[in-house]
């Protein structure tokens, strides 16, 4: 019996009046039979084609080379952002530089909680209204942007900068835990809350943490984990449900704290 003929039509053909810098080819693979020689099945592949070499210029590759380092930003994206520049006039595009290079040569970090600041002492830890008992120790300035959305705590922060991971080769010594260590010595806090990921790292952290502050007169508070507002109670895991059974609050404190 002979093998059935395949037609197949091509992307170029499909898309001929499409003008596009990145597209894809398909090619098939034919697989034999070992025994008849009989084609038993066709496999498609997709070749990226034209990001090799279509650029027209070296400049814009090395500014799409560039663009694509970024987190979450792949070479399609990069060429269309870069392509975007382009299109600007020049003082726009100089004024995303130069505020991208005054970011990296003059942003600074707190001296007191290592936050990203303007100043050696931060917007956060300069405010006379906040309290300065409480101290939220977070990972990074990422968890103290969250926090501060809520519009909850009125405290004072502490970052990290990371995570015990042996694994990542993170340790201790590699964080600002001492610096933590010195704001509770001073006498000035009362409470520091732990608010960091309910990750194997997190808790080790939240653990060497405890550990350290142990010997002070300061009251150690992790944040409530349990679960999400809106999630539905099948869908949470074990250990998330375990923890919120064993976290659980009166009805009357709960509802204060959704109507206010």
């Amino acid at each position: 019996m002979e093998p059935q003929n395949y037609k197949l039509i091509s992307n170029q053909k499909r898309n001929r009046n499409k003008k596009t810098t990145v597209g894809y080819k398909m090619q098939v693979e034919k697989v034999f039979c070992p025994i008849n020689g009989i084609i038993v099945s066709l496999r498609r592949k997709n070749h990226c084609i034209g990001m090799n070499n279509s650029y027209p210029s070296a400049l814009l590759e090395n500014a799409v080379n560039e663009f694509a380092r970024l987190p979450g930003i792949g070479k399609k994206t990069a060429l269309r952002l870069v392509l975007y520049l382009l299109r600007q006039e020049e003082e726009k595009v100089s004024h995303f530089a130069e505020t991208l290079l005054r970011m990296r040569r003059e942003i600074t970090y707190c001296s007191v909680c290592h936050n990203i600041s303007d100043n050696n002492i931060c917007s956060i830890c300069a405010d006379a209204i906040r309290d300065r008992s409480v101290v939220c120790v977070v990972e990074n300035v990422k968890e103290v942007m969250a926090i501060e959305k809520t519009g909850q705590f009125r405290g004072l922060y502490h970052v990290l900068g990371g995570i015990i991971s042996p694994i990542d080769g993170i340790g201790p010594s590699d964080l600002e835990i001492n610096s933590l260590e010195e704001r509770v010595k001073s006498g000035e806090i009362g409470e520091v809350i732990l608010a960091l990921s309910a990750t194997m790292e997190g808790d080790t952290t939240n653990f060497y943490i405890y550990r350290k502050l142990q010997s002070y007169p300061v009251k150690t508070s992790i944040i409530a984990r349990g679960v999400s507002v809106g999630d539905e109670i099948e869908y949470a895991d074990e250990v998330t449900l375990g923890r919120s059974i064993l976290n659980r609050t009166p009805f009357e404190e709960s509802y204060k704290s959704f109507s206010k």
